[in-house]
């Protein structure tokens, strides 16, 4: 079991992020977690310390908690390929997906069980009772019964979900209720997830958050986007006087060295061409070769736009064994566009050996952005839509999951209703790209929506009060 190391954050930043009255609420927040946790130790425990929203989440979530003062520390499980194919099982199944079609009988609870019971070992060694322990999805449910049993308040937190319950669902939910009976607390991050066997235990909805201050979402001007897009290679070369230089977490100081593995005819010939993105994990439910095709079909339609797909080097990303597959999928379907569509469809893979490195290539891709998509077929709730909204990017989006809590269509950006309607998303696209002054008004709002409810101290002030609910008390809000 690894150790992840954490960064030690100032809640202050956000003072000029949440204003005077905000900044007090935060400060009240940090005072009433020391006097219920004490000296407890607070754990977060998954199952990857690199790829993927949950990661990306707790590097800076126990950051700003040790910033404040708090005793938080971060374990990843270990697990082998079969059990990693196992827990994606179970992850597309919440979505009500088939995925691999494989069983989740006797012969995997065994599989599931054997992991569990390495990990556990590892685990006890450092948990004490009366500490506090968040497990997150499937990976590590089947820990919730040898915490327990120690005396640590066990608190499961599960990312992903369906609005509506199906077989897949069903099953999926089967198999893991064994393990989850020892239980405390559960956070989910929509109500609609939670399974209808949890409706007399502690449940809590907490969406997910962002960190405004990190490399991925940190201010960056455009003469930097460019000269980051130039190195990585995805913007033809010009004349830029930004550097490649970044401020890491820890204070110490970073640099862009190096560079995508990028399929693609040419890079983008210009930093004035309009460039269309979709940043996501190469997962079968984000629908990047849907994307690429609706965008392929109406390309005579899109002016001289680009689009480009984003996702992390499938080597750096251990609990996703689809990657490869979904990443080779996409590049099988664009050899087969025609010329002019191959010319302008650009797939990304990102560089994960330095996290932060990682981050900051996304934060300029993003930021040069003319607009943002996210056609996921299903979402837990989606971060990628988040960061979009923080840095006021135009966004067209699934309706599915969280995405629906984030964005009100046609206020904060456009919703497809129909996820699988990649003529729709193409429309959507073409719409934001001939409509610039509706475009800048959706990337407004977004970012005021964002500030309001998606920010990190939003979520920190959530779990005191499960804290305190956990213990019988009601946290007694002061005046801000």
């Amino acid at each position: 079991m690894q150790t992840v190391s954490i960064p030690t954050l100032a809640f202050g930043r956000f003072s000029g992020v949440l204003g005077e009255r905000g900044a007090r609420q935060l400060q009240h927040t940090v005072e009433d977690a020391h006097k219920i946790l004490g000296s407890r130790i607070m754990w977060h425990v998954n199952s990857t310390a690199a790829g993927g929203g949950v990661a990306e989440m707790l590097q800076t979530l126990l950051g700003y908690e040790r910033g404040a003062g708090l005793d938080a520390r971060w374990l990843v499980i270990e697990g082998d390929t079969d059990f990693f194919a196992l827990t994606k099982r179970i992850h597309n199944r919440l979505h009500g997906r088939m995925g691999d079609g494989g069983d989740l009988g006797e012969t995997e609870h065994t599989q599931y069980q054997k992991i569990t019971r390495r990990n556990a070992r590892d685990i006890l060694r450092s948990v004490r009772p009366g500490d506090v322990v968040i497990l997150h999805d499937p990976q590590t449910a089947g820990l919730a019964s040898h915490l327990a049993e120690l005396g640590a308040t066990v608190v499961w937190r599960c990312h992903i979900g369906r609005d509506e319950m199906n077989q897949a669902a069903t099953d999926a939910w089967a198999f893991l209720k064994p393990y989850l009976e020892h239980v405390d607390a559960f956070i989910f991050s929509r109500a609609c997830y939670v399974p209808s066997w949890l409706a007399s235990h502690p449940v809590f909805i907490i969406p997910p958050a962002i960190d405004a201050f990190s490399a991925k979402n940190e201010p960056m001007g455009r003469a930097t986007c460019r000269s980051i897009l130039n190195h990585i290679g995805l913007l033809e070369r010009t004349v830029a006087n930004g550097d490649l230089d970044f401020l890491r977490l820890d204070g110490s100081n970073g640099r862009v060295e190096r560079k995508a593995n990028i399929v693609q005819v040419n890079p983008i010939p210009g930093w004035d061409v309009p460039m269309v993105v979709q940043v996501s994990r190469w997962d079968p439910l984000k629908d990047m070769a849907g994307v690429m095709r609706g965008f392929a079909n109406r390309i005579d339609k899109m002016g001289d736009a680009h689009l480009v797909l984003v996702g992390p080097d499938v080597s750096g990303v251990t609990d996703d064994p689809e990657g490869i597959q979904v990443l080779e999928d996409c590049i099988a379907r664009w050899h087969r566009l025609r010329k002019k569509a191959k010319e302008r469809v650009h797939l990304v893979c990102l560089p994960m050996d330095d996290i932060e490195e990682n981050a900051v290539m996304v934060n300029a891709i993003q930021r040069h952005s003319t607009m943002i998509i996210q056609k996921s077929l299903h979402e837990g709730f989606g971060l990628t839509v988040t960061e979009a909204m923080w840095k006021a990017r135009p966004i067209s989006a699934s309706a599915v999951g969280g995405i629906q809590d984030q964005i009100v269509d046609e206020v904060h950006g456009l919703l497809l209703e129909d996820p699988t309607d990649t003529q729709a998303m193409a429309k959507a696209i073409q719409f934001l790209l001939e409509n610039h002054a509706v475009a800048r008004r959706l990337g407004r709002n977004a970012r005021r929506r964002a500030i309001a409810k998606f920010l990190g101290p939003r979520q920190l002030i959530q779990f005191v009060d499960l804290l305190y609910a956990l213990e019988g008390k009601s946290r007694q809000r002061r005046a801000a």
